[in-house]
């Protein structure tokens, strides 16, 4: 399935200008083209579907220190903010919890959820609790270096941003992982 996102612009490049007026095709889990959305659209229109997102689209956010974010914290359930409050627990506190494979489990996908919510795409391993490495196996993001420039045939893993930088959407392997309310 053909998908066309549609945007203000399409910054190439982590570190690059965004171009107004283009947009993304994607082809599975691979970016088909980029371009100007006029030429997309004839070109793939009638058989894609168009995505609208209102904000930049943008290379996926590496995190360096995704393996420190993810096994050396514990991302509390929301039914456990009264007790446990809303961010991550270190240390001692952290100690005290008595950590078992099940909640290290939970407690990695609660993260990598407020990963993906900032944009990130790849992380840095390795991984050594198996609970945290299937939670992030199992999510898409990969263990790389860092995001890819957009260009055809590259992974379909970026970010929409919104103007204030909040992200709006993110897609890792040309599947939409992430989308604010």
């Amino acid at each position: 399935m053909l998908t066309i996102h549609r945007v203000h612009g399409v910054r190439r490049a982590p570190d690059g200008v965004a171009a107004p007026g283009h947009a993304v095709v994607v082809s599975g889990d691979r970016v088909e083209a980029v371009g100007p959305y006029e030429e997309l659209y004839e070109r793939y229109g009638e058989r894609a579907r168009v995505r609208e997102w209102n904000g930049v689209l943008t290379p996926g956010r590496h995190e360096p220190d995704g393996a420190a974010l993810l096994e050396s914290a514990y991302h509390p359930d929301p039914r456990e903010a009264d007790a446990l409050g809303t961010v991550p627990l270190t240390g001692d506190a952290l100690t005290a919890l008595g950590m078992t494979d099940t909640r290290w489990g939970a407690s990695a996908r609660r993260g990598v959820q407020r990963l993906l919510a900032t944009g990130t795409t790849s992380v840095s391993g390795p991984f050594t609790r198996p609970a945290v490495r299937t939670a992030v196996t199992r999510s898409g993001l990969r263990d790389r270096p860092a995001p890819q420039p957009l260009a055809p045939g590259a992974p379909a893993d970026f970010a929409v941003l919104a103007e204030d930088g909040r992200c709006l959407v993110t897609v890792v392997g040309g599947r939409l992982v992430y989308r604010g309310r």
